[in-house]
């Protein structure tokens, strides 16, 4: 008898014709992502709007920017909770990491830019970065559209878009230079609406199934991993999943990646909608406001429960 085949995430293609509500492709399309967010809570993207010249852009972009010194690039501070540089922790010494909020708008990754290179600036990161963001946001509000539609309260698309924010976060994990694996970021949950990573060709995701099996995230060029967060669970009433999800480093090459985040706005309260609450779907989670939410899971609290969302605002 053979051996299992190891588990995979769910495929799912959204380059194979030009994509409009209503069409067979696209109910086709959608289906597929509703049963890949119920059952794994994230899956592959196969999408073309990506330029592959875009992508080497981006990650020669990133390594000039994390090559830059520590000192300057501490200067990317934020007052919110992991929007700012992020580095130097003793328990994940591989991983750091910096936020561009709002990165679909030129003028903040300018803005940052000047900080980091302040001599001149440096046009063609911020060229880059945003019309990346603005690009993969539109995966972003397909797959948000698809999930609203196939739930049956489609009606709530435009609040849930215009109730969002972008955050691109890009992430640097240096190789250990072992065979042994390495610990590059602790298994957690998203806590927004939905990320959408992407990396250079050195693997290292890896996504906790249902059952507790890590799963080895192998990306393919071009391609996206689309993950469902706390933010979006708590919204569609659990009828989605929100998988943990960690990365493993081995061998001597950096692993870079992108993550872009929707993430409620301060303010908004994240509500599941009337229609997603009944006898058999009973609410889980109470009204909560995202950022309030954020500063409680970096709390000792927050970070030592089981799942910060249940323990926060959990009925």
């Amino acid at each position: 008898m053979g051996s299992e085949s190891p588990l995979r995430l769910p495929i799912v293609d959204f380059s194979k014709t030009e994509l409009k509500p209503g069409t067979p492709e696209w109910e086709s399309v959608k289906l597929q992502v509703k049963e890949a967010v119920e059952e794994y809570g994230c899956f592959e993207a196969v999408y073309n709007k990506v330029p592959t010249e875009l992508h080497k852009a981006l990650y020669s972009s990133l390594e000039e920017l994390f090559d830059l010194p520590l000192p300057t690039k501490l200067k990317n501070k934020s007052t919110k909770p992991f929007h700012g540089y992020v580095g130097q922790y003793p328990n994940i010494p591989l991983y750091e990491s910096m936020g561009i909020d709002d990165a679909i708008n030129i003028e903040n990754a300018e803005s940052l830019a000047s900080i980091l290179w302040p001599e001149k600036g440096n046009a063609n990161f911020c060229k880059t970065i945003s019309s990346f963001s603005q690009q993969v946001s539109e995966l972003d509000q397909i797959v948000r559209r698809m999930v609203l539609e196939s739930l049956g309260v489609k009606k709530y698309y435009d609040e849930h878009i215009e109730s969002t924010n972008y955050l691109l976060r890009v992430m640097k994990y240096k190789g250990p230079k072992t065979s042994d694996t390495k610990l590059g970021l602790n298994p957690h949950t998203d806590k927004n609406i939905v990320t959408i990573l992407s990396q250079n060709q050195v693997n290292g995701l890896e996504v906790q199934s249902k059952n507790g099996t890590w799963i080895d995230v192998k990306i393919s060029p071009n391609s996206f991993i689309v993950m469902m967060g706390d933010s979006f669970l708590a919204w569609t009433n659990g009828r989605i999943h929100s998988p943990h999800h960690r990365v493993m480093m081995t061998g001597a090459a950096a692993r870079y990646s992108t993550g872009l985040f929707s993430i409620p706005k301060a303010g908004y309260m994240v509500k599941a909608p009337e229609e997603l609450v009944d006898e058999e779907h009973p609410l889980l989670f109470k009204p909560f406001d995202h950022v309030e939410f954020l500063s409680f899971y970096y709390t000792a609290e927050g970070q030592s429960c089981k799942s910060a969302l249940k323990t926060y605002c959990g009925v």
